[in-house]
């Protein structure tokens, strides 16, 4: 974490695009963590509360307000306990602002995801090998994810160290999916 951190909190972010268990898994590990003795806080995906848009329509102000809300939130939570879990971090919403603005930074935000990412201790990435499905309120678009997939393939190792990053497949993010490891 950052020096200027006032908390200790070890902060862990499950990532990806849209529709590959983020939530399940980060509410799976969020319990693994209690079970262990451990205080948890819990950060839920903010695009659902953007009141400017989502999905393959969100402009780039949407877009600007979801990575905006996003460090609010961490913010907000990170004194509250010893670990914060995340369904999402900066580096995924940045994927979905760059897409918006056609991979342009028209508000200069990349040297903010570029520090705040360093404050992550662990970024679970998940992978999209599974069909989406719909949920009311993300976009079903294969286009889409796929864009967004290509964004993070190309900057996530700029944004987060190889050793605090973890891929897994969505597929295996099951009920029975062991997260003691993590």
């Amino acid at each position: 974490m950052c020096s200027s951190d006032l908390s200790r909190t070890a902060k862990i972010a499950f990532i990806g695009s849209h529709g590959i268990r983020k939530t399940t898994a980060a509410h799976a590990f969020s319990s693994t963590v209690q079970a262990a003795g451990r205080s948890v806080e819990y950060g839920r995906e903010v695009v659902r509360d953007n009141p400017l848009g989502i999905n393959e329509r969100a402009t780039g102000e949407a877009q600007l307000w979801v990575l905006v809300s996003q460090i609010h939130q961490e913010l907000e939570l990170a004194p509250k306990a010893e670990v914060l879990v995340l369904d999402r971090g900066v580096m995924d919403n940045f994927a979905y602002y760059l897409r918006a603005n056609h991979g342009l930074d028209p508000w200069a935000v990349e040297p903010l995801v570029r520090a705040w990412s360093r404050t992550y201790d662990l970024v679970v990435r998940l992978l999209p090998d599974l069909a989406l499905s719909p949920d009311g309120v993300r976009s079903t678009s294969d286009r889409f994810r796929d864009e967004i997939e290509a964004v993070l393939d190309a900057r996530l190792p700029d944004l987060v160290s190889p050793e605090r990053t973890m891929t897994i497949p969505a597929s295996v993010v099951t009920d029975g999916f062991d997260w003691w490891p993590l």
